[in-house]
């Protein structure tokens, strides 16, 4: 107990070196109004002590011992402000109001983010990417986005059809929680081939959240939460253009604008054309490396700025084509299954959906309501070798928010409710899995911010016409241990329901025969982790070290079991019979003034129970390192990125031993590096690159088990652990044209 009481009073003595200073930067814009200041950057001139401030304007900054000091505060576009601060200002709080250089023919309001960062202003653990990480590799679709981050991985999902899920923590993609925007995205049928479909030059950036989200966004997010924004009219480009060309014999064109339309009105739009015609089999199985096809997609967004609200609405459509299979396999007029034809594959996917956001303020500046609307068509046809399958899907999405503080904006308040209405279909030869539902729900989140402590807990009970009532408990929370060490925490639970016919799609790659699950039930899962992350000086350069660890319990998992038999696959519903532990360590320095380097490990322990032994999922690597090198010189003309990942072996399904009479043994995939680069040279409106992906040229150099029969009865495309192309170079361009109106300036949504 003498122990225990030492140890609160020295904490206590610990946490009173430091004090707090709060405040609010706002700025009065042409129009004589004042706004919230987003990205103002606060400094103390004597110790070199700084912050920037968040979206509503407000920040906190450690006040060190030797006091006084001056205050500056600066922002892009207004007149700079100082203010002295003394002793007495510790655990006070300030209003700094900036006014706008209303002289220059043009304003422009930006914050400089690095390209990759964990938040600090956020309870959650939120890893950001923006445009900036983004131009080191190619980008030139959402699932080559993550490239240069060790959190997300991108695998292929089979030999044949040209599909890749991304996964977090060692789970699979679809259970972590997707959105646009904050709406639900590549969902039922667009889980499998839906990563392809959205062109990386339309991303301003991308937030990772790691462990279950918040409970505004909705239930599904079990393994973490990933969303993804769209350049904004207001502040995007008037004409960007981006060219990409591979000596695979790949092209694609992107090209974006915006412009402003009277005085509250801006519009976006936005629009890719892409074709894969190089007929490539560099391994000579006679199967394409990667499959041929075109991809067309356009959106087109619109934004309203009111005095007492704001609008958003856009509509997205896009259509995929894909052919696989053997080189001597070509589109016919239908698809239907033919074994006097080569072995075939083909996809063709129709897209579209419209949204709409609108912002209510009320008579306080932390009040507001806001609604999200989205209507989704889907639709997708396709055939592997004697196998068809096809589904469509039809879905309406609501969620209404309401914003407030309870006393102080030291507490903060979100209540709110919504509905998902679902029409599916799916089928896949003689399986069909078809439903309606309806998920009526509601939520409250209530959010902590102290001066040390910050805590979001919240909850929501879903209504599933299926399965009945849902109860989604989460919390998340961070202790400030000082100005440059945050320790979080979190807690919560996620469910969803599976689509096993889609969310499996590329096992029909095969000749096993697929046992579907007796029922439909939810998969539920909880997750439990935290992280630590410390901003330091090392060899007199900044640095920044984060680890991180979390576990995820399954209360019931669709599992897919390939081990059970050699030529079938069984989906089985299994209760606490799964789990997953990831850790994950990241070291990031800025090593030189013009070099930047990461360093990354992650452990994976990804378990099922399989016939009543717990055994690792297979293709799934247990580890991985990471290292990424960038660079930009001192003009801002060349910058140069490279990213160097290693994966450990997997293990592999279950295979029959052909040298032991029909044995069935285990097998384990090597480990295997990555190396991909990228040079560009900067001009004024002109960007020109040139890269390279897998410049070590890795390959599984027989992919596919028994590619010369694609008909037999063992036939399998699915076992692909590593890639398959081997080294693609490319090269392309950028073009950049900015607005030369001013730049609204004020909360950036």
């Amino acid at each position: 107990m003498k122990t225990l009481f030492l140890l609160v009073v020295m904490s206590m003595l610990h946490f009173s070196i430091f004090s707090q200073l709060k405040g609010l930067v706002q700025g009065i814009n042409e129009q004589g109004k004042k706004v919230p200041l987003y990205g103002a950057k606060i400094k103390l001139l004597g110790s070199q002590q700084g912050t920037v401030s968040k979206e509503d304007g407000t920040f906190e900054l450690i006040l060190p011992k030797q006091l006084p000091d001056t205050l500056k505060i600066t922002a892009w576009g207004y007149f700079s402000e100082s203010v002295v601060i003394t002793k007495n200002d510790r655990f006070g709080g300030i209003n700094i109001i900036l006014y706008s250089e209303l002289t220059l023919p043009e304003v422009v309001i930006n914050a400089k983010k690095e390209g990759h960062s964990i938040s600090k202003l956020r309870t959650l653990h939120v890893e950001e990417l923006t445009a900036m990480e983004l131009r080191k590799a190619a980008c030139c679709n959402l699932s080559e986005s993550f490239e240069t981050n060790v959190s997300v991985d991108v695998s292929m999902s089979d030999a044949v059809s040209g599909a890749k899920k991304i996964q977090m923590m060692g789970l699979d993609g679809v259970y972590t929680q997707l959105q646009l925007e904050n709406i639900p995205y590549l969902r039922g049928l667009e889980s499998s081939f839906g990563l392809q479909s959205l062109p990386g030059t339309w991303i301003e950036s991308i937030q990772i959240t790691k462990g279950t989200g918040s409970v505004v966004n909705g239930y599904e997010s079990m393994a973490g939460l990933v969303n993804m924004e769209l350049k904004k009219p207001h502040r995007s480009e008037k004409l960007h253009v981006n060219g990409y060309q591979s000596i695979i014999g790949r092209s694609e064109i992107n090209l974006n604008g915006a412009e402003k339309i009277g005085e509250k009105w801006h519009t976006g739009w936005f629009l890719h054309g892409s074709s894969v015609y190089g007929n490539v089999d560099r391994n000579k199985d006679g199967f394409r490396d990667i499959p041929m096809g075109d991809n067309l997609a356009f959106t087109n967004r619109w934004q309203y700025d009111g005095k007492k609200m704001e609008a958003q609405l856009a509509m997205n459509v896009y259509h995929d084509r894909k052919l696989g299979g053997q080189t001597s396999f070509y589109r016919g007029s239908e698809i239907e299954p033919n074994p006097t034809v080569p072995y075939g594959v083909m996809m063709n996917a129709r897209h579209a959906d419209i949204f709409a956001k609108t912002g209510f303020f009320g008579k306080r500046p932390q009040q507001s309501l806001g609604i999200i609307y989205n209507l989704k068509f889907q639709d997708v046809n396709g055939l592997m070798g004697l196998r068809s399958y096809s589904g469509e899907e039809k879905r309406a999405y609501v969620n209404a928010i309401y914003d407030d503080i309870l006393g102080t904006s030291d507490h903060k308040i979100k209540i709110g409710g919504g509905m998902t209405a679902l029409s599916i279909f799916q089928q896949a030869g003689d399986l069909t899995a078809n439903r309606h539902e309806l998920v009526p729900g509601a939520f409250v989140e209530y959010a902590y911010n102290g001066q040390r402590f910050q805590s979001v807990a919240g909850f929501r009970a879903d209504y599933h016409s299926i399965f009945g009532w849902q109860w989604i408990p989460r919390i998340h929370a961070k202790v400030i241990i000082d100005e440059h060490t945050d320790l979080r925490f979190t807690a919560g639970k996620g469910w969803r329901t599976p689509n096993y016919i889609i969310d499996n799609i590329s096992l029909l790659a095969s000749s096993k025969v697929w046992q579907a699950p007796g029922s439909l039930q939810a998969e539920k899962s909880w997750n439990f982790g935290g992280s630590l992350v410390r901003e330091f000086t090392f060899l007199k350069r900044k640095a920044s070290l984060s680890v991180d660890y979390y576990h995820t319990l399954f209360e019931n998992q669709l599992l897919v079991d390939r081990d059970r038999s050699t030529d079938t696959i069984y989906f089985v519903n299994l209760s606490r019979a799964s789990y997953s532990n990831s850790f994950q360590v990241e070291f990031s320095w800025k090593i030189l003034p013009q070099w930047d380097i990461r360093l990354a490990y992650k452990f994976l322990d990804v378990k099922g129970l399989y016939d009543g032994k717990y055994r690792q999922q297979v293709m799934i690597p247990r580890h991985r390192g990471f290292l990424n090198l960038a660079y930009i010189s001192k003009n801002k003309k060349w910058e140069a990125d490279g990213t160097l990942s290693v994966f450990g072996s997997s293990r592999m399904p279950a295979q029959i031993d052909t040298s032991s009479n029909g044995k069935i043994m285990d097998e384990k995939s090597p480990a295997y590096w990555m190396l991909n680069a990228q040079i560009t040279r900067n001009f004024k409106r002109w960007e020109m690159y040139i890269g390279g992906e897998n410049l070590l040229n890795q390959r599984q150099i027989n992919p596919i088990i028994d590619a010369q029969n694609p008909f037999s009865s063992r036939f399998d495309a699915t076992n692909v652990w590593g890639p398959i192309l081997g080294v693609n170079v490319y090269a392309g361009f950028r073009y950049t044209l900015k607005k030369g109106s001013k730049i609204r300036h004020g909360i950036e949504n």
